[in-house]
């Protein structure tokens, strides 16, 4: 009678495999296609030249790897790493600061620097949870709302090259919807190859140039950008990437991760890199048991998923190349396809609690507006009136209780 005999190498979890490798070539062109054109649109927005944009992409790209395969060798766990498509929407929304781009990076180093605080600072992380999820939330739809509509703007502009783009994502989204915005990504690079004189694609900028950014701080800036920023990528990331790893039965421990990424954030700032921070979408890629049976061995997906990260940063400057040579419409309705369901989930939680219901809607509605005051953007004003008004219609009770007694 043969007796099998049981292949220790394929249980070893310091040893990679398969499914961990494909895993993470997964996670990896899903979570660069899916979003660069965000990120782009958003340090554009905030002044950026094309040049700066492909370096704060590169940044970006090599930081979130590495930062994915630090975290996931120290702990032995599969923590993605992703830079923050919110918050690259919220910058998207708003204007260039006085100080031009700069001032933005100045803004991106107090990003980073209050995520290092909420990690290592108990009561400034604890404070920062006790924003009501609702709020932000509706904060992070209402920034989201703008690019969202681009797809329409698109179609009725350059329908020639929105139309195939948006028939694409539909069809392959009812199929497989993880792979839908990088395949439509495909099309809009091609066409715009098809369609563009090819003296506009920059072949100098094909590998982009690494740009040290002399930061400039200013009050307007810390204010207007770098706190929505932190809001959105703490409320919107990093607490759901816990949740995405709670969820598969890991458990680091938080503070730790928040200040890493927090300190991964400073370290790409000065580059034109706006925030990293844990992954929701590509953590469940590699965190759940299709990356491997072996929980223990699941890390190395994300550490594969690292290395194509930084790969795909060298290539930065060519998808930069191709989205500087677009319509701008068509990029941003790249942009507004790749967070409908990020758009769809942020107001379905802004308006599931009843009691928060209209403070939610007006927290949505002011930054949606885009509205802003003493250079301050709308999604500031938009949080602290939601908090007011939640705090008003807590106040009343509150009085009444003390009229009884």
């Amino acid at each position: 009678m043969q007796q099998d005999i049981p292949d220790l190498a394929a249980d070893n979890p310091r040893s990679p495999s398969w499914p961990t490798f494909s895993a993470g070539l997964l996670a990896a062109v899903v979570g660069f296609a899916s979003s660069f054109a965000v990120v782009l649109q958003g340090l554009t927005s905030v002044g950026a030249s094309p040049e700066q944009a492909a370096s704060g992409l590169m940044a970006l790209s090599i930081s979130m790897g590495l930062g994915g395969i630090v975290l996931s060798l120290w702990h032995k766990m599969p923590i993605s790493v992703a830079w923050s498509t919110p918050g690259a929407a919220l910058l998207a929304t708003a204007a260039a600061p006085a100080g031009g781009f700069p001032a933005a990076v100045g803004a991106f180093i107090v990003c980073a620097c209050l995520i290092v605080a909420s990690g290592l600072f108990k009561p400034f992380g604890r404070a920062v949870s006790a924003i009501p999820a609702p709020l932000a939330n509706a904060m992070l739809a209402g920034v989201l709302l703008g690019l969202c509509l681009a797809p329409v703007e698109a179609l009725a502009n350059v329908p020639q090259l929105a139309l195939p783009v948006i028939l694409v994502w539909l069809v392959v989204s009812r199929i497989n919807r993880l792979m839908a915005i990088p395949i439509a990504v495909v099309i809009a690079a091609v066409l715009i190859v098809m369609t563009t004189d090819g003296a506009k694609l920059d072949s100098t900028i094909l590998s982009p140039e690494v740009l040290l950014i002399a930061p400039v701080f200013s009050l307007d800036a810390a204010v207007g950008i770098a706190l929505p920023l932190f809001v959105v990528t703490m409320a919107s990331q990093n607490i759901p990437g816990m949740a995405v790893l709670n969820a598969n039965g890991y458990r680091p421990a938080p503070q730790r991760l928040f200040w890493s990424t927090g300190l991964f954030s400073f370290l790409s700032a000065p580059f034109g890199g706006h925030a990293v921070n844990l992954a929701a979408i590509t953590a469940a890629l590699c965190a759940n048991p299709d990356a491997d049976p072996n929980p223990k061995r699941r890390y190395w997906a994300v550490i594969f998923a690292g290395i194509f990260y930084c790969l795909f940063g060298l290539l930065a400057g060519m998808a930069t190349s191709l989205a500087t040579a677009a319509p701008p419409v068509l990029i941003e309705a790249v942009a507004g396809l790749a967070l409908l369901g990020s758009l769809a989930a942020a107001t379905s939680a802004a308006l599931a609690d009843e009691d928060m219901r209209e403070a939610a809607i007006v927290t949505f509605l002011v930054t949606a507006s885009g509205t802003s005051f003493f250079g301050v953007s709308g999604a500031f004003w938009g949080l602290l009136a939601g908090l007011g008004l939640l705090g008003l219609s807590r106040l009343k009770p509150a009085l009444s209780a003390l009229r009884k007694t």
